[in-house]
């Protein structure tokens, strides 16, 4: 038999038998439906829709009732935070305003059994403050709104996380410090007593050394080491000319050929130097000029990254740089740096030949040859590969 059409007397009828609660053991919670009667539910148990859904729920039971149970909660919570925020109330009382909406979620299909088992779990969950007293139990709910502290546990996470590299060093430093000193506390230690001997004995210490052996020693020990030394630079060659070498670019390769060509003409210029007489082996670092930093060793944190040259060190083949974005110092050879050229225009510093140390001002970059032109404070203009002046740096 069909549903009867709406505003029909028997339609009227059976609004007004549903109206309001009905008894819980008629009701069907998979299928959201209340029975008036024990016949009408018996009939629906057997339906062929009532079967589809616990078809359904039998397959994944657990999760219908999570999903159950968080709604009840959040209704429940929401009516004791917004009617009862701070104040104690009895648990019941809410409890009797969520039954009052008849499409609420029934707690026979939660994972709580009864109220007090549920009023349980708000006290170990830090939701509200809970207590049993003769008349029952009373919930007060906590102001602070639990969202705004699964928020704060996020961000604090995160900034767990987000931990600076050097801040991560230091705390490994510190930890190997400590470590130490307990094994120092644990190791014995030894004290110095009093030596025991005869007044007519006559202590004698016998420290002859062949020094002839020591000598053939130390010989063949350095030539030892420089046998390995060059053992261990054949391998690395070797190594390099395998198939796990880097394949270079069209730029590199470029510029390695513009290389070889030069070293084969040897130009000289206005300095009376050769143009790759910085990277012969003299020291071309000056305070103040801006350079960047090429070896992959330090990785990606400081590779291609620029900095400024504030001190030199080690009769000028090391210098002290300062990066430009962290401000963080660091220690570098010369061979792991390079310098950098600037716009046309910019003030550059010359590091070698006559004119080292002059600030001049670069007129013209020359891509195709790799030199730039620069005009020098007396006026006169001279021609200078890259490697040989920098861009100087202004604060």
């Amino acid at each position: 038999m069909g549903k009867h059409e709406v505003g029909t007397p028997k339609w009227i009828s059976n609004k007004i038998k549903s109206k309001g609660l009905q008894k819980l053991r008629w009701y069907c919670q998979m299928c959201e439906k209340q029975c008036r009667d024990e016949n009408g539910f018996k009939c629906h148990t057997s339906s062929e829709a009532h079967q589809r859904q616990l078809l359904l729920f039998g397959e994944n039971p657990g999760e219908y009732l999570r999903d159950y149970s968080k709604q009840f909660e959040k209704a429940y919570t929401d009516i004791l935070k917004r009617q009862y925020p701070g104040k104690r109330v009895h648990a019941n009382v809410v409890y009797q305003q969520y039954i009052g909406f008849k499409e609420h979620i029934h707690m026979n299909s939660t994972c709580w059994v009864t109220l007090t088992s549920f009023v349980k779990h708000l006290g170990r969950s830090g939701k509200a403050i809970v207590d049993e007293t003769e008349k029952g139990w009373f919930v007060t709910w906590i102001e602070k709104d639990f969202e705004t502290m699964e928020h704060e546990k996020k961000l604090a996470k995160k900034d767990k996380l987000a931990k600076d590299d050097d801040e991560r060093v230091r705390e490994y430093i510190d930890a190997q410090i400590e470590k130490a000193k307990a094994e120092e506390k644990n190791t014995e230690v030894h004290e110095a007593t009093e030596l025991m001997k005869a007044e007519d004995e006559v202590v004698k210490l016998d420290l002859k050394m062949q020094d002839k052996k020591l000598k053939e020693d130390t010989k063949s020990d350095l030539k030892n080491v420089f046998k390995d030394l060059s053992k261990g630079d054949k391998k690395r060659d070797s190594k390099d000319d395998g198939s796990g070498k880097r394949k270079k670019s069209a730029l590199e390769e470029i510029m390695e050929e513009e290389k070889r060509r030069r070293k084969m003409q040897k130009p000289v210029g206005d300095s009376g130097q050769t143009a790759d007489s910085t990277s012969s082996g003299a020291p071309w670092l000056t305070k103040g000029i801006v350079v960047k930093i090429v070896a992959k060793s330090l990785g990606e944190k400081y590779y291609k990254k620029k900095g400024v040259v504030k001190e030199l060190l080690d009769d000028g083949y090391v210098g002290l740089v300062v990066m430009n974005d962290t401000g963080a110092k660091l220690k570098l050879d010369q061979e792991h740096l390079e310098t950098v050229i600037p716009q046309e225009g910019r003030d550059v510093v010359i590091l070698s030949g006559k004119f080292r140390g002059e600030i001049a001002v670069l007129r013209k970059i020359d891509t195709e040859k790799f030199s730039g032109v620069l005009k020098l404070d007396s006026g006169d203009k001279i021609t200078l590969p890259y490697e040989q002046f920098s861009k100087k740096y202004a604060p």
